[in-house]
């Protein structure tokens, strides 16, 4: 059999652990997805357009999403200081525990077994896998700061020695070290 074809196939069948019908623990695949997403977005990317760009739904569906996890006490909205009309979507501490249950932990545990260099290489040929992709169809994906064409970094000595400052050109706004790291439904590849 053909290597690319079977390693496809092979995704193909481990995706059915993030997609699949009727619910797990009370959730249903797009839940999970949207909980998941939300525990790793960064604060740009925690509001319900945001979120049904990442799951593929309409507003609507994304509402109802954010609704159901609302009720179960696992997301919080606060109202934007900026724009009454929009709010920002928070994963409750109740929501960090339940993540703990989380389907696709089964996949990071058997990933994490692998040896670092193995885990590297799977992790970069998936990117890149999903980068070509989305290039061909003309998509995007949510994906690091640290990987985007908005990210600037800026460096100034200080007393102290070096220090960075990272601001996102799409926003405008300045990014902490610490939120780099964090999902962004606006991400853009850096051109090559």
């Amino acid at each position: 059999m053909n290597l690319a074809r079977e390693s496809v196939e092979l995704l193909g069948q481990m995706a059915w652990i993030f997609l699949f019908e009727g619910t797990r623990h009370g959730l249903s695949d797009r839940d999970w997805m949207a909980l998941r997403f939300l525990a790793r977005a960064n604060r740009f990317s925690r509001t319900p357009s945001a979120l049904a760009s990442y799951v593929g739904a309409t507003r609507g569906t994304a509402s109802y999403i954010v609704n159901e996890l609302e009720k179960k006490g696992y997301l919080e909205r606060t109202p934007s200081s900026k724009d009454k009309r929009s709010v920002t979507l928070s994963v409750t501490s109740r929501g960090t525990k339940f993540l703990e249950r989380d389907p696709t932990n089964v996949l990071v545990d058997a990933l994490a077994a692998l040896d670092d260099v193995s885990k590297t290489h799977f992790r970069d040929a998936l990117r890149q896998m999903l980068d070509r992709s989305d290039t061909a169809q003309q998509r995007r994906h949510a994906d690091s700061c640290r990987r985007c064409m908005f990210l600037w970094e800026g460096r100034a000595d200080t007393e102290g020695g070096p220090s960075s400052e990272f601001n996102c050109r799409l926003f405008r706004a300045a990014i902490a070290e610490s939120e780099i790291d964090l999902l962004c439904a606006s991400f853009e590849h850096r051109p090559q």
